[in-house]
């Protein structure tokens, strides 16, 4: 699985990368938002892991300028939004363009992962149950 991380807080940011290169994956990474917009028009990626409030432009941003590529179905499949500002606004954007919403700090570290592997949650639900 080919993964990009839009992050800009880099203890979260090779963090990430490193459990989800762990797994498997492959990954690239960009601390600027607008750096990886240039890369999400030129590249392919089976998900794309943006944090909401980066230092430059939001996520959102991102994901509108992606729509150069991809249709709203496919970012809705692609696409997962991690944030810390839940607030029902940013919910009911992220609704809009129906992608996955992550809240900063992860609750269920397992969870996150296996949403960004893209692996059925309730399977990450299951083994969940099964450690506890």
């Amino acid at each position: 699985m080919n993964i990009l991380i839009i992050e800009d807080e880099l203890l979260i940011q090779k963090s990430l990368k490193k459990l989800l290169e762990k797994r498997g994956a492959t990954v690239k990474t960009f601390a600027s938002g607008r750096d990886a917009i240039k890369d999400i028009l030129k590249n392919n990626y089976d998900r794309i892991v943006c944090d909401l409030m980066l230092k430059d432009i939001t996520g959102f941003d991102i994901i509108e300028e992606s729509k150069k590529k991809y249709q709203l179905k496919e970012i809705a499949q692609i696409f997962i939004i991690m944030t810390a500002y839940n607030s029902p606004q940013v919910l009911a954007k992220a609704k809009e363009y129906h992608c996955t919403i992550l809240n900063k700090p992860f609750e269920n570290l397992e969870f996150a992962l296996n949403a960004m592997l893209n692996i059925s949650n309730t399977k990450a639900i299951h083994e969940q149950h099964e450690t506890n």
